[in-house]
């Protein structure tokens, strides 16, 4: 059973936290189970009265208390409750506005180190609310601190101030020093694929084509290619071998992980994708998941997904290996603004994506990249 992936949602107070969840959920399939657990002051919770009614599997709610501080201790008692009664797709944790989410963070990471195969942390986002930003960076230390330590920085509410306003909450994040990849919501709207990405859930119950529809026009689903942000770009890449007539071969591992561990997390958002190996890959924290199937070549396919830094591995059924195509390799690259030209040159380079030859020698095989959108 693969672990299930936890996604921080951390902001100050009324960012607009509670808002982009609900704005995520009619993008999911109707399948996916997503679980949320909420901290909150007091003892009325009507943000999960709300996110309930929105067809959320399962809520839990920790009140009275500081998720990050008092009550931490209870959350690992939280997230066993929520993925043992639902069994949920995905978790997200939404904070109190003033949680401090490295705390978070290295809980959740504790809890996935004592109990293998139970979590993993898929990211940590702090949403910005660009009207008041100005006002609460200049008060709140702890305002500063979401900002600060993140994966992700949705900008919330930029539509209600000029482009002045916005340049200068950009400047305010960036004299906090950090390197950390940006979006702007869309009125609380932001992509699925950005926030979460597409992982073996989806892949499981909606099925393949379902969840990830690889082709040459629209490599990641009609919905992403009319809604996908300007602040996004985004890759297709397809590996195949050069003589088209042999069996697809396997990708180097190795030099495909060199490519995961030097992504930066400011220029690359997802990566995402099928991957046809012969032997289990690994994934960030260096588990392997066994194969479920094996085509005649003895070469297994599993889906990457690659968010902040790091990455999870899910094995294909052998009904699976059709929608490859003969390729090695089909993935979409979802990169900050003005990053894709960058990252064509850096995959036609061929040190990254490349396929395993007769000997244990490195083929570059034929890399076919188009830019969507």
């Amino acid at each position: 059973m693969a672990p299930t992936p936890v996604t921080i949602i951390t902001g100050f107070l009324g960012a607009g936290k509670t808002t982009l969840i609900l704005h995520l959920i009619p993008q999911l399939p109707q399948t996916y189970k997503l679980a949320l657990l909420k901290n909150e002051f007091g003892d009325v919770a009507v943000d999960s009265q709300l996110a309930g009614s929105a067809s959320i599997s399962g809520v839990r709610e920790l009140l009275n208390g500081c998720i990050c501080c008092n009550l931490v201790g209870q959350l690992s008692d939280a997230l066993f409750q929520l993925r043992d009664s639902v069994a949920p797709s995905r978790i997200i944790i939404e904070t109190s506005g003033s949680a401090f989410p490295a705390t978070l963070a290295m809980e959740v990471n504790r809890v996935s180190r004592e109990n293998p195969g139970s979590f993993t942390l898929d990211g940590v986002i702090s949403v910005i609310d660009v009207e008041n930003w100005k006002g609460y960076d200049d008060t709140s230390y702890t305002a500063k601190m979401q900002a600060k330590y993140t994966d992700l920085i949705v900008f919330n509410k930029w539509e209600l101030v000029d482009e002045r306003m916005f340049e200068d909450a950009l400047d305010r994040v960036g004299d906090l020093d950090v390197q950390v990849a940006w979006v702007k919501s869309q009125r609380g709207w932001v992509d699925v694929e950005v926030i979460m990405g597409i992982d073996g859930a989806m892949v499981r119950d909606e099925g393949l084509r379902g969840a990830i529809e690889f082709n040459e026009d629209n490599a990641y689903g009609d919905h992403h290619h009319h809604h996908h942000q300007e602040e996004v770009e985004v890759l297709s890449v397809v590996l195949t071998n050069e003589d088209v007539t042999k069996p697809p071969q396997s990708v180097v591992l190795e030099s495909f992980e060199d490519m995961l561990l030097s992504a930066p997390k400011d220029e690359v958002y997802r990566i995402k994708g099928l991957v046809l190996s012969s032997r289990p890959p690994p994934d960030s924290t260096g588990d392997r998941k066994p194969s479920i199937a094996v085509d005649s070549e003895g070469q297994s396919l599993y889906v990457l997904n690659w968010a902040f830094g790091r990455w999870t591995y899910t094995p294909l059924p052998s009904t699976a290996f059709s929608a490859m195509e003969k390729a090695s390799a089909r993935l979409t690259f979802i990169l900050a603004r003005g990053e894709s030209g960058k990252w064509i040159r850096r995959l036609e380079n061929g040190d990254f994506i490349a396929l395993e030859g007769e000997g244990g020698q490195k083929e570059k095989g034929s890399l076919k990249i188009d830019k969507i959108g």
